[in-house]
C-alpha cells in the first residue's frame, strides 16, 4: 500500500521551518488542526461544565469528547480515562493512592529498562510504606525484558508490578501481554507506562492486560498532558484525597480542580487525526461504516509499517560504520535508534548533527537505571526516533552526517 509522507507532512506547519525532526520520542510537532481546536475552544463560547447555555456545554463536551476519543485510542471504557498533567504526575498520583495499603513485606517490582516516570514514584512510595523494592533486569546484550524475568522475582508478597511496553532510551517493547498473566496469576497489579508505545502501536488494552496504562498525548500530535486508563471498577475501589465539596464520582474524583477544556479538545483532535493518517497517506477514504477505532486500527498499522521500513534503512546503514554502537537490538522494538561513538561524546554528535539542521538529542532521557545498565552511565548516547512524518531523504540524510561524523 502506497504512503504518502507528503500529504500528512503538510498539516504539519513546524516541519516546513527546515530542520530535520528526529527527536519525536521527546515530543511530536503538533498538526495545524490541533492547533485550531485549542484556539477555538480556548476563545468559546466557554464556562465551567453544564447543559444549559453554549458556553456551558462547549466544556462539556470537551470532557465528554476528550475521554471517548482517548477510550476509542487506547481500547478502553470512557469512565476509566483520568485526565493529568503529565504523565508523571498520574504516576505520582496512583503511587500515593495505591501504597495507602501497602505495609512492610510487601513487595513493588519496578524495571530497570523504564523511564525513571515509571520506577521513582514507586520506590519512593514503597519507602513511605515500608514496602520492599524489587528490580528487575534487562538482557543489555539484547535489549530484552522477557516475562520469564519478571515472573523470577515475584513471590505471594508481590503487590504491584510497574513496567514499560516500550522503552524510550532503545525502543524494547516488552511482552506485556505475558508479563500481564504472571503477575495476574501471583495476585498482584501491573502499572503500564505506554508513553513511548502509543505512538507506535495500536493499543487494546483488554489484550495487553495491564490494570493502569499511562501515556503522554504530546508523544502523538497532541498538547501537553498526561492520560491514565482503566477500569472504572477498579478506579472505583481507589480513594484519592480531595476537596469536600468535589465529586466523588469516577474518573473525575481523580481530577483535582478544573480540567483544561482547550487541552482536552486539542488532545480529541489529535486522535482524529490519527485515524485520519491512513486517508491521507494513501488517498483512500474509509467506508461510512467504520468508526474512529477501527480507522485508528488502520491508520497505526500504516504508519507503523513505513517507520519500520525506514527504520531498517537507518540501522542498515548504521550497520556499516566502523566504531558506532547500536543498543536498539530487541526483536520488537519502535523506530528508536540509541547509538555510540566509540572515544567520542555523544553530545558532540548531537551538535554535529545540528550544525547540519538535524535535531537528533544526546542524553539518557530519563531512563537513567537503563542508561546506566547498558554501560553508557548518565550522559547516555545519541537517539534517532523516527515519526510517522519521517521521510527516506531524511533517513539519508542522518546517515550521511552520521558517517562523517564517525569517519572524521
Amino acid at each position: 500500500m502506497t504512503y504518502d509522507v507528503e500529504s500528512i507532512r503538510a498539516h504539519f506547519p513546524a516541519l516546513s521551518a527546515g530542520t530535520v525532526h528526529f527527536d519525536s520520542p521527546g515530543g511530536t510537532q503538533t498538526p495545524r488542526g490541533v492547533g485550531q481546536a485549542i484556539a477555538d475552544t480556548l476563545t468559546g463560547p466557554l464556562s465551567i461544565r453544564g447543559r444549559r447555555s453554549v458556553s456551558e456545554r462547549n466544556a462539556d463536551d470537551a470532557v465528554t469528547g476528550f475521554r471517548t476519543a482517548m477510550a476509542d485510542l487506547l481500547g478502553a471504557d470512557p469512565l476509566g480515562i483520568v485526565y493529568g498533567r503529565s504523565a508523571t504526575q498520574l504516576v505520582y498520583d496512583f503511587s500515593r493512592h495505591l501504597s495507602l495499603d501497602w505495609a512492610p513485606g510487601d513487595e513493588i517490582v519496578v524495571s530497570r529498562l523504564d523511564h525513571d516516570a515509571n520506577i521513582r514514584p514507586w520506590v519512593q512510595a514503597a519507602a513511605q510504606a515500608g514496602a520492599t523494592v524489587v528490580w528487575v533486569d534487562f538482557d543489555p546484550a539484547t535489549g530484552e525484558l522477557p516475562a520469564a524475568a519478571v515472573a523470577a522475582v515475584l513471590t505471594e508478597r508481590t503487590r504491584l508490578v510497574a513496567v514499560t511496553a516500550a522503552s524510550n532510551l532503545i525502543g524494547t517493547r516488552p511482552p506485556i501481554a505475558e508479563i500481564a498473566e504472571v503477575v495476574h496469576r501471583a495476585g498482584a497489579l501491573l502499572f503500564v507506562d505506554g508513553v513511548h508505545y502509543v505512538p507506535h502501536a495500536f493499543v487494546d488494552l483488554g489484550a495487553l492486560g495491564a490494570d493502569f496504562f499511562v501515556c503522554s498525548p504530546y508523544k502523538f500530535f497532541g498538547p501537553h498532558c498526561g492520560v491514565l486508563a482503566a477500569d472504572p471498577a477498579l478506579l472505583a475501589g481507589i480513594r484519592p484525597d480531595k476537596l469536600l465539596p468535589s465529586t466523588d464520582v469516577v474518573p473525575e474524583r481523580f481530577e483535582l480542580g478544573t480540567l483544561p477544556y482547550e487541552t482536552l479538545a486539542g488532545v480529541t483532535a489529535a486522535v482524529d487525526f490519527i485515524a485520519g493518517l491512513s486517508e491521507l497517506a494513501t488517498g483512500v477514504a474509509p467506508r461510512p461504516s467504520v468508526g474512529r477505532r477501527e480507522s485508528l486500527r488502520t491508520s497505526l498499522r500504516l504508519a507503523e509499517a513505513h517507520e519500520d521500513s525506514l527504520r531498517e534503512r537507518l540501522e542498515s546503514g548504521l550497520a556499516a560504520l566502523p566504531g558506532v554502537t547500536v543498543y536498539s537490538r530487541a526483536d520488537q522494538r519502535t523506530p528508536t535508534i540509541l547509538v555510540g561513538f566509540a572515544g567520542r561524546a555523544a553530545a558532540d554528535a548531537t551538535e554535529f548533527l545540528f550544525e547540519r539542521g538535524i535535531l537528533a538529542p544526546s542524553g539518557s532521557f530519563y531512563a537513567l537505571e537503563a542508561s546506566r545498565h547498558l554501560g553508557l552511565g548518565d550522559t547516555g548516547a545519541l537517539r534517532i526516533g523516527l515519526a510517522p512524518y519521517s521521510t527516506a531523504g531524511e533517513i539519508d540524510a542522518v546517515l550521511a552526517a552520521v558517517t562523517e561524523f564517525a569517519l572524521d
